[in-house]
């Protein structure tokens, strides 16, 4: 399966290895968790790779996020009417508060920025969700005003 590789060099840590690898047979039973106050916020890895089976038509993509060979993360994006649909991502609780949420959403952009389909991403967070909401807006999302089944609708354009 295709990954990319993209390194990014840490304030005050040592160089990490963050990639990206397509779900498959080998890596798809992680124990990969969040926090008990942000299950309300996250569909588990379970309901995620569901989704991405009911959304195969729609060149669904689940990726596991690592850091070197450390899994740290998930994520799924679709297509979605005229636009690529961020529809999951999580870091393990374990290392959330490091960077690794930007770095892994940036790298997931950057996919579908080459990917060339859409130029524009649509996504969705639960109301009172402040990390996700300050993480895609410094990732350049904007609300649309709108909201879908009691979440909040974002997007930011691609080119």
């Amino acid at each position: 399966m295709a990954f990319s590789r993209r390194c990014y060099k840490g304030i005050g840590r040592k160089f990490d290895m963050i990639r990206l690898e397509d779900v498959n047979p080998d890596n798809w039973r992680l124990s990969l968790r969040v926090r008990d106050d942000q299950k309300a916020f996250v569909a588990n890895s379970t309901v995620m790779l569901a989704r991405a089976f009911a959304y195969r038509n729609s060149r669904s993509r689940a990726v596991v996020i690592y850091n070197d060979e450390a899994p740290i993360g998930m994520a799924l994006y679709y297509d979605f009417e005229d636009a690529y649909n961020f529809s999951q991502f999580f870091i393990d609780e374990r290392y959330q508060g490091k960077g690794f949420g930007y770095q892994a959403a940036e790298m997931i952009l950057q996919e579908m920025e080459k990917d060339g389909v859409y130029d524009r991403v649509v996504l969705c967070y639960v109301e009172g969700d402040e990390a996700a909401k300050r993480l895609y807006l410094k990732l350049g999302f904007t609300h649309t005003g709108e909201e879908e089944e009691g979440e909040v609708v974002m997007e930011r354009r691609l080119r």
